[in-house]
């Protein structure tokens, strides 16, 4: 059938007059930039955020922890270590944009945690809420006929039912109307205060580690075997201070290096020279002239003077005495070399400025077990990180090694664009070699060079925190916290009674969960059981 040819399928629209925002001006948009910073969202966001910004952290060596693994960045990738620098990958927990991740996620959590604190207690103080009119649309319902007999004869229900939800924890609130009488009950609100347990140590944490940072320090420092360490700003080969640091906080104790017990694998084939343990076997005196003797492990840091002090690694130190041609000392140390590889293939320097006609400077490469390599035309290399044929190969060079100048070095580099080489690839001269004993002319008369014997050396590292005890009583209330919100769960139960014509009650049963609940109709149910053995079992005359 056809439509006549003046319908209209729609009315046409009408004119709607454009609505008009309101400007929210420079206070509005402050208000609403607060809003959103403050959301729980907004915060678990930042809490990511700030894990994903110390992954740098761990990629990198860090200044903060390992200066010296910094500067062999530098050296093993000139090309990027700059541009890394510039972004502060090597100081990424002091850097600017973990800063201020950092400063945005402790603002956005308490500024979740303040309101719902003062929501919380206001709850807390409050009555439960009315018992709704259709408790048959609730969670569990059930209803039971009570008797008018048994009425007659039993306790009064909804007192019962007062006394019974006390019993089991819950808040209890008696509401009466013309037909009916219920109590509404409520349990649950330590889930909300798990809640905020855990949010106001999640803040804790966070100032902690800051303050924490502030005022602690980290130092490190390597110790031959026979030598000590004071805890004293200058006996420090690196420190890290924190911003509010004092060297007046430094308490006076020092550690003496016995002896160093390595262990490494000899069975495994696919494993020969891995490092099983390290043990540093040390005396300690601590505050008050305190005497003991103790060991430090790898995993086993030494609490002493309010810091831990940490076994990092070891190496070796030989001990080279440098004469000149009458025999007369010009120099003697034990001196630290640097670990290249596995197998501690070492590198150090050693720099001889007065004692012989010119100044002299060495690169030192030592091998702890002296090896052939068949892939590097005959290269010497370590084959095995213990001292079983040490070698010490040096080469030598002479000039003007710059320690007069004012300005400082460090022991473990030898700048040599200003001098000339005189022993050592790529002359003619071969490098100097030594054994442990072993005496070798200088070239061009300059003295000997002797290699008097190898020691071990532990690398500490000094870690003063103190803050790290409030950071561990946060972190188990953030556990605590987060079990209770996790487990404790909040709920509505209510009990109504019903007048009937005929003199019985109806009993009503029903709850609500406030989240996740899966046993809430077991819990109605086991009221509404216990609720009827109550009203039907005989009374004591």
């Amino acid at each position: 059938m056809s439509r006549p040819s003046d319908h209209i399928d729609s009315a046409p629209p009408r004119h709607q007059p454009e609505i008009e925002q309101p400007k929210l001006g420079f206070v509005g948009w402050l208000r609403w930039f607060w809003r959103q910073l403050t959301s729980m969202r907004t915060a678990l966001f930042l809490l990511l955020l700030l894990a994903i910004a110390a992954v740098p952290g761990s990629l990198v060596p860090q200044r903060s922890s390992d200066p010296n693994g910094v500067t062999k960045y530098f050296t093993d990738h000139p090309d990027i270590a700059p541009f890394l620098d510039k972004i502060q990958a090597f100081d990424v927990y002091t850097s600017v944009w973990f800063s201020a991740i950092y400063l945005l996620l402790f603002a956005s959590l308490i500024g979740c945690i303040i309101p719902r604190t003062k929501h919380h207690f206001d709850a807390l103080r409050a009555k439960p809420p009315k018992t709704p009119v259709r408790l048959t649309r609730m969670a569990g319902f059930q209803a039971r006929t009570l008797p008018a007999d048994l009425r007659e004869n039993g306790p009064e229900p909804i007192a019962a039912a007062r006394d019974l939800l006390k019993k089991s924890g819950y808040r209890v609130a008696v509401y009466q109307d013309a037909r009916s009488t219920s109590v509404s009950a409520e349990r649950g609100y330590l889930r909300e205060t798990g809640n905020l347990v855990f949010h106001t140590a999640l803040v804790g944490v966070l100032l902690a580690i800051g303050l924490g940072g502030g005022f602690g320090f980290t130092g490190q420092k390597v110790v031959v075997e026979g030598q000590s360490f004071v805890n004293s700003l200058p006996s420090y080969n690196s420190f890290n201070p924190g911003r509010f640091f004092s060297d007046s906080t430094l308490q006076p104790f020092s550690i003496k290096v016995d002896k160093l017990d390595v262990a490494y694998e000899t069975k495994n084939d696919n494993a020969i020279g891995q490092p099983l343990d390290y043990t540093a076997h040390v005396t300690t005196t601590g505050p008050g002239d305190t005497s003991s003797s103790t060991t430090i492990k790898v995993n086993e840091p030494l609490a002493i003077g309010g810091t831990n002090v940490y076994l990092l690694g070891n190496g070796y130190a030989p001990t080279i005495t440098v004469r000149d041609p009458d025999g007369k000392v010009a120099f003697t140390d034990t001196i630290p070399f640097l670990p290249q590889d596995a197998r501690l293939t070492s590198l150090g320097f050693v720099k001889v400025p007065d004692g012989l006609k010119q100044q002299v400077g060495m690169i030192g490469f030592f091998y702890p077990t002296v090896g052939d390599s068949s892939t590097a035309k005959g290269a010497l290399t370590s084959t095995f990180p213990g001292l079983n044929d040490p070698l010490l190969s040096l080469n030598v060079y002479v000039g003007d090694l710059g320690v007069d100048s004012g300005v400082p070095q460090s022991v473990y580099s030898l700048n040599t664009d200003t001098l000339k080489q005189l022993a050592g690839p790529p002359t003619k001269t071969k490098a100097l070699q030594l054994r442990p004993g072993e005496t070798v002319e200088l070239p061009n008369g300059l003295g000997t060079v002797s290699l008097d014997g190898v020691k071990r050396y532990a690398s500490l590292d000094v870690h003063h925190d103190p803050a790290q005890g409030w950071v561990l009583t946060f972190a188990v209330l953030i556990f605590a916290g987060l079990l209770v919100a996790l487990f404790v769960p909040r709920r509505r139960l209510w009990v109504k009674a019903i007048e009937n014509e005929d003199g019985s009650l109806t009993l009503e049963y029903a709850g609500l969960a406030r989240g996740e609940d899966p046993n809430l109709a077991a819990a109605v149910q086991s009221i509404a059981d216990d609720h009827a053995d109550a009203l039907t079992r005989p009374r004591n005359t």
